[in-house]
């Protein structure tokens, strides 16, 4: 529940940075409370909003960054840059699909009337606060030969021959709730209108993100922190033009509702209805059955003589998380894993008389170990079939590597688990 607030709060302030870009774009007390009604109802930034991950915090930088945008077209305060420049610092800490964003601002300061702005220091001093955010990692990167290029690349492989971008402009409907593609289509006519002409850059970063996201395949939700402003604008037509605003705002809590089942972890996992959601929203089932886990391994230390130095080997990242998250508990230590960057994290404890071995063949671990024998099983309360108790359920405990971890360790090309 803890570090499940944070995602909350981020998604909140994306709730909190759209009314306030209404109210900056015109929009009254209505139109500031539709829009952030049309947040919360959204598929996407409800299932961000419960999920520990870096998704939640890339949105909400971009939506900060689009904010000072909007204060900038409006106010012609140049000073807006250095909040411009905060919010994709932080954000390229965060995702690197910040990247996009910045690519798509500057094809929209040159499309339009903004690239006066380019003769600014003020422009030019939010690029190095931006630069000066990003500096320990780029250091990092530099020190570990850009290696995030390789992931980047690795990743994108991987969704490609998995179908997971297939589906990219249908799944924009996940981005909005249904009912709120009218109000989308009214902001986006509206940066292109001559109403909306000193905003019309953040109409072509719209467009501009939409390309680039479609033809280099991304997932439908690294778009997602572009509908925020368009939805603002649209909040602003809507509360000019339309007038049956009470069962609009009726329609939409309905449908919000709608949602809440498909993207919140609130149907009982032992239910019919649970049955029909994980074939909706994949994540439910893997968040099942950690505590479980956790007690397993414990339980498979227990019976190993004392005195032994052990360590636990977890080739899944959900796997050592798990560990991670429950095993004080236990006495238990952190995992080591070759996964992303807990290959970094576990350097220093690899070596160990003894290893207990999760998510992987026994075929894998023979090829490891000179010793392999199963242990126990992994299982959840609920028999729910997820990655842990499908793919590679059984416990082991290995000894005797055929080569020490400590020298074959860099030489592990393990992405994603």
């Amino acid at each position: 529940m803890g570090l499940r607030i944070w995602p909350a709060l981020a998604s909140a302030g994306i709730m909190l940075l759209t009314g306030l870009m209404v109210r900056q774009l015109g929009g009254g007390r209505f139109a500031q409370g539709l829009g952030a009604l049309c947040i919360l109802i959204s598929p996407t930034f409800l299932m961000t909003g419960v999920m520990f991950q870096a998704v939640p915090y890339d949105q909400l930088f971009w939506v900060l960054a689009i904010y000072f945008i909007v204060l900038l077209l409006k106010t012609d305060d140049p000073r807006c840059w250095l909040g411009i420049g905060a919010a994709i610092g932080l954000g390229m800490m965060t995702k690197y699909t910040m990247l996009f964003f910045g690519i798509s601002l500057t094809v929209g300061i040159l499309l339009t009337s903004a690239r006066r702005y380019l003769r600014s220091p003020w422009l030019w001093a939010g690029v190095g606060v931006a630069l000066l955010i990003m500096l320990p990692n780029i250091l990092w990167q530099f020190n570990h030969d850009w290696i995030s290029l390789d992931y980047t690349h690795s990743i994108n492989e991987r969704d490609i021959e998995r179908g997971r971008a297939d589906g990219f402009l249908p799944e924009q409907f996940l981005n909005m709730n249904f009912l709120t593609l009218p109000i989308v289509l009214a902001g986006l006519y509206f940066y292109f209108s001559s109403q909306g002409k000193r905003y019309r850059v953040l109409g072509w970063v719209f467009v501009v993100a939409l390309a680039v996201f479609l033809v280099m395949k991304g997932r439908f939700y690294y778009l997602a922190p572009a509908y925020p402003m368009l939805l603002a604008a649209g909040a602003v037509v809507t509360e000019q033009h339309f007038k049956y605003k009470r069962p609009l705002v009726v329609a939409l809590v309905i449908a919000g509702l709608l949602m809440v089942a498909p993207s919140l972890p609130v149907v009982p996992v032992d239910s019919d209805l649970w049955k029909d959601i994980v074939e909706l929203n994949d994540s439910f089932p893997e968040m099942i059955g950690w505590e479980e886990l956790v007690e397993t391994v414990a339980g498979v230390r227990d019976t190993l003589p004392p005195g032994e130095k052990v360590a636990i080997f977890a080739a899944n990242y959900g796997e050592a998380g798990a560990i991670n998250l429950y095993g004080e508990r236990y006495d238990l230590p952190e995992a080591i894993s070759p996964v992303n960057t807990h290959r970094y994290w576990s350097e220093g404890r690899l070596d160990a008389d003894v290893y207990i071995v999760l998510g992987i063949s026994q075929s894998g671990a023979e090829n490891w170990f000179n010793e392999v024998a199963s242990a126990a099983r992994i299982t959840n309360r609920y028999d729910v079939e997820n990655e842990e108790t499908q793919k590679y359920p059984v416990i082991f405990v290995c000894r005797s590597p055929k080569i020490p971890l400590s020298q074959m360790w860099d030489d592990l090309d393990e992405w994603f688990g």
